[in-house]
């Protein structure tokens, strides 16, 4: 399997490549608007077709470019049960996605947000916001729920083999990749032993609100579109 990790270093995005070089079949997970000709560039130069288009959650620090993939090269949309309309597949929890050699299984980790989805494609697993390397994503906003992201990590996300690669949708420390393993072992945010204490945690973190997502979320619940655009 090819994989290659890309970034924006406006948001502090990770988009991920992935594809199975024998059939030249891509996926793209988490694209961002912006980078859109980076990303058209990367997959003409290895010789791919994009075929799906994943997005983890509905993001409120960028726009995705979902939209705009299936527009120039008639990629389909993926997203989670809960995800937005326009998504041409709702994958819910434990729903397998085949591309052509690729297996993607999605994998539902809702608490950051109610639709946020992980997918796990052989020993790699693609959190989006849920689990961050040494971190998690918050709870304070968008339909938040820190009991159900305790489940969702301690339930679906440890409950994988240790040594699953961790790729998260984000990272603000400079990391780039972790496991399951690492995280169970030296991620504060699962220290809390039950869904009280972790809430506690969660609800007093004080953070500021994200830059874009006045744009992002109205636009993100249009799979990237300005809201009420037709396709």
């Amino acid at each position: 399997m090819l994989l290659r990790q890309l970034f924006d270093a406006d948001t502090w995005t990770y988009t991920y490549l992935l594809a199975d070089q024998t059939e030249g079949e891509a996926v793209l997970i988490d694209p961002v608007r912006e980078q859109v000709d980076r990303d058209l560039k990367l997959i003409d130069q290895l010789g791919l077709k994009l075929r799906w288009v994943l997005d983890t959650h509905t993001h409120a620090d960028h726009v995705t470019a979902a939209s705009e993939l299936r527009q120039r090269c008639g990629a389909k949309l993926a997203n989670g049960a809960k995800g937005p309309a326009c998504s041409d597949r709702h994958l819910g929890h434990g729903e397998v996605l085949e591309v052509a050699g690729l297996t993607v299984k999605a994998l539902a980790t809702p608490g950051h947000t109610p639709d946020s989805t992980s997918f796990l494609v052989g020993n790699h697993v693609f959190t989006g916001d849920a689990l961050l390397i040494r971190g998690c994503g918050r709870t304070d906003f968008q339909g938040g729920d820190p009991v159900a992201l305790f489940h969702s990590l301690h339930k679906v996300l440890l409950a994988l083999p240790e040594e699953t690669q961790v790729w998260p949708g984000h990272d603000y420390q400079g990391f780039t990749v972790s496991t399951i393993a690492e995280e169970r072992a030296f991620n504060p945010r699962l220290a809390p032993t039950d869904s009280a204490e972790f809430a506690e945690l969660m609800n007093n973190l004080n953070l500021p609100e994200p830059r874009h997502i006045n744009i992002a979320v109205p636009a993100n619940m249009e799979c990237g579109c300005e809201p009420h655009a037709t396709f």
